[in-house]
């Protein structure tokens, strides 16, 4: 039986969104597009890729999750000014934001009707739609 090797499936989708699989970015394809869909910050995926034995500085990192966006393999969600997490799961879906943790957790689409929407200004297009729901820990 013929096994693939460990970076194959992540070379590949790097090349299919036409991004060059250098090492760094098949290391953290791996990471982030082997298992189920995640959400990640840059600074979790870097420590993960660390104890992984990747070496790979925290401003790669940042550098590949904003290729790896652009090129539509995630979608960023911003939670707050400053703190972003980048999701693997691009369809269309929403978030739960859990302020005590700082876990997020997806919404599915179906889950959120929006009544209306407002015209966007002239010469502009709505391009998404980000809600974010915000929990925290009620006492008992």
């Amino acid at each position: 039986m013929l096994r693939s090797r460990p970076y194959t499936r992540a070379a590949d989708l790097l090349k299919l969104a036409g991004l060059r699989p250098t090492r760094q970015r098949r290391a953290l394809a791996r990471l982030l597009f082997d298992d189920e869909n995640r959400h990640v910050t840059a600074e979790q995926l870097h420590a993960e890729a660390r104890h992984d034995g990747a070496e790979v500085s925290l401003a790669t990192v940042y550098n590949t999750l904003h290729q790896f966006t652009q090129a539509g393999l995630m979608r960023e969600v911003m939670v707050d000014p400053g703190r972003s997490y980048f999701d693997t799961n691009t369809s269309e879906h929403h978030h739960f934001y859990y302020e005590d943790t700082g876990r997020l957790q997806d919404i599915p689409e179906e889950s959120i009707a929006l009544a209306a929407l407002p015209k966007p200004p002239l010469g502009t297009a709505i391009s998404r739609i980000d809600i974010i729901v915000r929990l925290s820990e009620t006492p008992r």
